[in-house]
């Protein structure tokens, strides 16, 4: 089969526009770099999202989930088969105590929408740049806080289409890891537990948060946010600024001099610079220290020829 039969099969179900073929992928990833997709599908239910998943499992074709883009580098010869995207499936809806999102709704939207409804325990991801869907798969977490710590079930798909309800327990939340990882699970929605609080104490902490990541973070340039994993009793941005390599890369990416854990897309990297600045990276480090930083952030395509 041929990508434009895969197009073409797609677009019985899902509109036109929902289905696209080579779409590029720097448009849709926060490193803004990467190639093009075969095809591209922007599912709108979660019926479109099963046949989407269904179709790709019954042809043999590769399928890859792709969020917000936060978390992810892809590269420049961009990736073969189908790119799902759940951005259209972002429905929020606040029961009591109860938060429910679809797995394209923005981490740190709903992270808002709970405080604005007097809700504590959220306030942690206020600064997340991820989709509820990449949250739940790597237990994203932040200033003490973690997906672990409120979540209450999670909708899932699997690789062959079927839908499950997973508790707590059976998401196996560590970190940053889950079963959602170690299957291959594609998240629908995701039910999140909170406590009623104090509106001043929930906006004063989202606040203080809000400042904290900004004067921290290097937000004024394209990444892909914490490139690599916490070690073991270390951290990797102070290992990194130890190994004196802030200001340092290839090309157009560079270690961040404001976050030494950020690389930053600072002049038209393309994904070649910045997986190579990585590379730099984890060389000198081992080298220095001899630890072999684990990357958090995933590298998916093929090179370009």
């Amino acid at each position: 089969m041929t990508k434009e039969q895969w197009l073409s099969d797609l677009r019985r179900f899902l509109a036109d526009d929902h289905v696209k073929m080579d779409e590029p992928l720097h448009l849709h990833t926060l490193t803004r770099m990467g190639g093009p997709a075969d095809i591209f599908v922007t599912p709108t239910t979660e019926d479109e999202t099963a046949y989407a998943v269904k179709y790709a499992y019954e042809n043999k074709i590769p399928l890859l989930l792709l969020g917000n883009g936060s978390n992810m580098v892809v590269r420049d010869g961009g990736v073969r088969g189908i790119v799902l995207n759940l951005k259209s499936l972002r429905t929020v809806r606040i029961e009591g105590t109860s938060v429910y999102a679809q797995g394209g709704a923005n981490i740190k939207e709903v992270s808002k929408i709970a405080a604005a409804n007097r809700l504590t325990g959220f306030e942690f991801a206020c600064g997340i740049p991820g989709s509820i869907g990449g949250a739940m798969a790597m237990n994203a977490g932040a200033y003490g806080g973690e997906i672990k710590d409120i979540i209450r079930q999670a909708t899932v798909l699997t690789r062959e289409g079927e839908k499950l309800v997973l508790s707590k327990e059976d998401l196996e939340l560590g970190y940053r890891k889950s079963i959602i990882i170690k299957k291959g699970y594609y998240v629908l929605s995701a039910e999140f537990s909170l406590d009623f609080g104090k509106q001043a104490a929930i906006d004063a902490k989202m606040s203080d948060l809000t400042i904290q990541r900004e004067t921290k973070q290097p937000l004024e340039f394209p990444s892909a946010g914490s490139v690599f994993k916490r070690p073991p009793g270390n951290f990797a941005g102070k290992l990194i600024q130890e190994s004196g390599l802030q200001g340092k890369g290839f090309g157009g990416a560079e270690v961040s001099t404001k976050h030494a854990g950020f690389i930053v897309n600072k002049n038209n990297a393309t994904a070649n610079d910045y997986i190579q600045t990585i590379e730099m990276v984890k060389t000198a480090v081992f080298e220095k220290f001899g630890i072999d930083l684990e990357l958090e952030v995933k590298i998916v395509g093929e090179d370009s020829i």
